[in-house]
């Protein structure tokens, strides 16, 4: 990414740090949209201030993995977008095609994201709408497919990047740091999940945290490398404290059998 600044003219540090700074900025107005149009626009009005002001917000500042977040913030709306009952045809698919195009290229930076696509796996199911799992995970397989042909197999840098640190104590660092950085927002945002149509944005987030865990990804860096997900485990912290209207569909299935590819995963890169 670095190399590709420097290849537009900008080669100044001052100059990258702020141009990072001003693209990660981006990630508010991102979740922002999402939020909006999965939870509605009261439940976006209430956690504007609890994004802006989150702690982890200083870790947005020249920072690359802000640029991932950017990217998974805009998979995450574009699927929002694509899923709403409003769009359908031509339009809902070239949505949830953008959202498969922007999660393909994400995971190109940070193997962790990947399993962020699981966000979206609930949110379709959420709103009926199953065929979009195709058509965002065809979408997907287009940056990998790409990076293949030019050298680069993602399966073999996720085995690589397993062997750098021992995996028991960074994975308890990681965790401690995550709790620490997302602060009583996501105790919030636990106790009220299912009082909110968002929840598919913290199941899908949470999946992705125990399945980097589980897989023995995290191992260090991760006041940079959680960034992706800060936003989506406490996106639940300012529903009501009861819930309104029919239950929401229960993901619990969802979620037995993204811990059941995670462990199978564990098992074959081991």
């Amino acid at each position: 990414m670095l190399r590709w600044i420097h290849r537009a003219g900008v080669t100044d540090p001052l100059a990258v740090g702020l141009l990072l700074t001003a693209v990660g900025a981006l990630l508010v107005p991102l979740v922002l949209v999402a939020v909006r149009n999965g939870c509605g626009d009261l439940e976006a009005r209430r956690y504007l201030p609890v994004v802006v002001l989150a702690p982890y917000a200083i870790w947005v500042a020249a920072s690359l993995d802000a640029l991932v977040a950017v990217l998974v913030a805009a998979m995450v709306a574009a699927g929002a977008w694509a899923s709403d009952h409003r769009r359908t045809g031509p339009k809902a698919g070239a949505g949830a095609l953008t959202a498969g195009l922007l999660l393909g290229v994400a995971a190109m930076f940070s193997f962790a994201v990947a399993w962020m696509g699981f966000s979206l796996v609930c949110l379709y199911f959420a709103r009926r709408r199953a065929a979009l799992n195709f058509v965002t995970g065809l979408g997907a397989l287009v940056p990998v497919a790409i990076a293949q042909l030019l050298g680069f197999r993602w399966v073999d840098g996720l085995l690589a990047a397993q062997h750098e640190r021992p995996v028991i104590w960074w994975g308890v660092l990681s965790l401690a740091v995550l709790v620490l950085a997302a602060g009583p927002a996501l105790v919030a945002s636990l106790r009220k999940m299912r009082n909110t149509p968002g929840w598919p944005f913290l199941v899908g987030a949470g999946a992705a945290v125990l399945s980097t865990v589980l897989a023995g990804l995290a191992r260090g860096g991760v006041e940079h490398a959680w960034l992706t997900f800060f936003p989506w485990l406490t996106v639940a912290a300012t529903a009501p404290e009861r819930q309104a209207g029919p239950p929401v569909p229960s993901p619990l299935l969802l979620v037995a059998v993204g811990a059941g590819a995670a462990v199978v995963l564990r098992a074959v890169l081991q």
